[in-house]
């Protein structure tokens, strides 16, 4: 054995860990959605990630962890691609649109994590008040602050920045927090790629009128 393969096998270890963290977490995200913090078991999402729960507990020590984790990587996600301010285009017409579709994109991709994020604020955010403290509202501020450089310079109509936010994370999210409900009034068995195209052409046109832009 030589230098070579005793720094290799470090590595070759931790990424088989990262692996197994990323099954786990994907299990429990769907668990969690499924069934909420209170009603989601270690044995249940064990049984998803094909570990023993003696296994799993080796990785996340218990159910509040996993949690917090699953919460901390949702957020995380949403706080890195979804900054108004880093979108791609040189008008606000265009950065909110790809705003919107990005929201939309990840509710598509990632539906569970968006279920699990709503039933935690719905439930008072108990778990998340110091990630929405300390990460989300910042990158917020910032947002609010680009918008508002826009009304001051013309550019789109004077409107409530904040409440422009609410209303594009509850339309968007909506796709995969009341997915069911939707399906079943569009007729259908679950939503697909195109259903999520359409909505992001019709959100994009209402809104983007609203706010006295031309989509």
């Amino acid at each position: 054995m030589n230098n070579s393969d005793v720094a290799r096998k470090p590595r070759r270890r931790s990424v088989n860990r990262e692996a197994i963290e990323q099954r786990i977490l994907a299990s429990a995200e769907e668990v969690f959605a499924e069934q909420g913090f209170s009603g989601g078991s270690i044995e249940a999402i064990a049984d998803r990630a094909g570990l023993s729960k003696q296994n799993m507990l080796y990785y996340f020590p218990s159910k509040e962890s996993l949690y917090q984790r699953v919460l901390k990587d949702i957020l995380g996600i949403w706080i890195e691609k979804m900054a108004l301010i880093e979108q791609a285009g040189d008008t606000p017409a265009v950065m909110i649109e790809n705003y919107i579709r990005g929201k939309l994109a990840l509710s598509y991709t990632r539906p569970h994590g968006s279920k699990v994020f709503a039933s935690e604020v719905i439930s008072g955010a108990g778990h998340l008040q110091g990630y929405i403290e300390n990460d989300l509202l910042p990158q917020l501020e910032a947002d609010v602050a680009l918008v508002n450089s826009w009304i001051d310079q013309g550019l789109m109509d004077q409107v409530e920045p904040k409440h422009l936010f609410f209303t594009i994370w509850a339309t968007t999210q909506t796709y995969a927090d009341f997915s069911a409900q939707i399906s079943l009034a569009l007729g259908k068995d679950q939503l697909d790629e195109d259903d999520f195209v359409q909505a992001g052409d019709f959100l994009i046109h209402v809104l983007l009128k609203g706010m006295g832009l031309v989509p």
